[in-house]
């Protein structure tokens, strides 16, 4: 295989470029606001208890907030519409 003396420049520039690229892009801490939890299901109903057993455990395991919220719709398609 033969690479022109172009491309082989470019991917030069790039693998160089790469480790200062990575020191600007820091990623903030994630996530920096409560994890919200939207459940197709109306309060009480078993769904809704699962997720909340889940948000508990997993709040505690991650040290994050999680909030979980009901929106019960037309076949689940109130949960999904934002």
């Amino acid at each position: 295989m033969k690479l022109p003396r172009r491309n082989f420049l470019h991917l030069a520039a790039g693998a160089a470029a790469l480790p200062v690229v990575s020191r600007i892009a820091s990623a903030q801490a994630y996530p920096s606001r409560p994890v919200r939890v939207i459940i197709g299901f109306g309060p009480g109903a078993s769904g809704d208890i699962a997720a909340r057993v889940l948000a508990q455990a997993l709040g505690r395991l991650l040290g994050q907030q999680f909030v979980v919220e009901n929106r019960s719709g037309d076949q689940f398609r109130g949960a999904f519409t934002e």
